[in-house]
């Protein structure tokens, strides 16, 4: 056990002050939203937008993500992923 346990570092996402309560539905939004953007400006190897990445693979439920997965590829997700 101690060894995978020394494999593995569980975390979640951070305090963010621009979302203090207790629902997080926003900050899950925000997060994918965010990393899409990145990765568009900056390419899906620039560090800073793998933070993005794990903080909404931390907040959102999968079907959530698998939902706005399916709405990217078809064209009809409801926000700008433009950076």
């Amino acid at each position: 056990m101690s060894e995978l346990a020394s494999k593995y570092v569980l975390q979640t996402a951070g305090f963010d002050a621009r979302f203090p309560n207790t629902n997080q539905t926003r900050h899950c939004f925000q997060n994918y939203t965010d990393y899409f953007k990145c990765i568009a400006a900056k390419g899906e190897d620039f560090a800073p937008c793998k933070q993005f990445k794990r903080a909404y693979t931390s907040l959102c439920p999968n079907e959530w993500v698998g939902k706005w997965d399916d709405q990217r590829d078809s064209g009809t997700f409801p926000a700008s992923l433009e950076p």
